[in-house]
């Protein structure tokens, strides 16, 4: 069990006087508990238990005004949206015209349809074979 700090105690005693205003309530009486053990709660706990706690007549207005203020002093966490997975290796831009050029004239040229089988799967191609490209498109006379 957690220590609990030394003197007054807001939010428990927010939550035993919704308990005694609720006492049928599962909501408060897991949060009483999660409290007892944790010695705290989450801020969406801390709201819940605040919008419960405002319909009690009789409770403070200075406790809710306290458990306002301890929400507003945590932190939000908002989810954001997950970016699209990016390739491992982004292609490259150079061979990728170069091998169209040279498959529109030449179509069932083996060696340039591996070099695209290559760039299609995202495969970098290395310098040399950049190179034997290159080579390829000036015997073929672009």
């Amino acid at each position: 069990m957690i220590q609990k700090k030394q003197g007054l105690d807001i939010v428990n005693e927010v939550l035993e006087a919704c308990i005694l205003a609720y006492p049928v309530s599962s909501f408060v009486i897991s949060l009483y508990k999660q409290y007892q053990e944790r010695g705290s709660l989450s801020k969406k706990q801390l709201q819940g238990l605040h919008s419960k706690a405002s319909k009690i007549k009789d409770l403070s207005p200075g406790k809710l005004a306290t458990v306002e203020a301890i929400i507003n002093k945590m932190p939000t966490r908002d989810k954001s949206e997950i970016p699209a997975p990016k390739p491992i290796q982004e292609k490259q831009e150079g061979p990728g015209g170069i091998i169209e050029e040279i498959l529109a004239k030449y179509p069932q040229h083996k060696r340039v349809l591996f070099f695209k089988s290559k760039y299609e799967n995202n495969e970098v191609l290395s310098d040399a074979e950049i190179t034997e490209l290159k080579r390829f498109k000036q015997v073929l006379k672009f």
